[in-house]
């Protein structure tokens, strides 16, 4: 048995954006008939369904589905994940990593729904500062753990690629809750985040 690669899409929102995206590029002086983007609007409102399915999941229901009791009381760190979002100002990417740090209160959470919970606030139209936020008050309101702390470091292509455009520019933002706002926890957290342990 093969691979099956599998996606579902809206026909109405599917349908409503094909036709802004043939007007976007009648709009920018591209024949919209030309064998080469035929397609396009269709793959692109597709895309854009993708690209923003945040919208429709549930945050607090990912977090609550792997919760688990138990002891343990030091802390847990995800780094390195991955992410990719939309600037709201420009609708162009943003792209980079998130680290994410927890010190349990009587619960811990699966570690593949950090990822995932990351990517419920980055498939949406963000600016870094709020998808930081958001990210950090998902863990702290529904897990409730002594601390959470969570950096993001990420590059724009607003900046990059129009504007300033400056190429090697990049944005860290952080949030620290709990025992993290003690500069001794938030430090050891620094510092795991930045070496190589592998």
């Amino acid at each position: 048995m093969g691979y099956k690669y599998f996606e579902e899409f809206s026909e109405e929102a599917t349908n409503q954006m094909k036709e802004n995206f043939s007007s976007i590029l009648t709009g920018v002086g591209e024949d919209k008939n030309r064998e080469g983007v035929l397609k396009t609007p269709e793959r692109a409102a597709k895309a854009m369904q993708f690209l923003t399915q945040g919208y429709t999941m549930d945050a607090e229901k990912i977090i609550k589905k792997a919760m688990f009791k138990e002891d343990y009381d030091d802390m847990v760190v995800v780094k390195d994940i991955e992410l990719y979002s939309l600037c709201e100002h420009h609708m162009l990417p943003f792209y980079g990593k998130a680290h994410v740090a927890y010190i349990p209160n009587g619960h811990i959470i699966g570690l593949s729904k950090i990822p995932r919970l990351i990517d419920v606030f980055a498939r949406r139209l963000q600016v870094q500062e709020r998808l930081t936020h958001d990210i950090l008050e998902a863990i702290n309101n529904t897990l409730k753990p002594k601390g959470v702390a969570v950096v993001i470091e990420a590059r724009h292509m607003c900046m990059m690629m129009r504007g300033v455009q400056k190429q090697n520019s990049s944005t860290t933002t952080s949030g620290f809750r709990g025992q993290f706002e003690k500069i001794e926890t938030r430090n050891e957290f620094l510092k795991l985040i930045s070496s190589d342990l592998a």
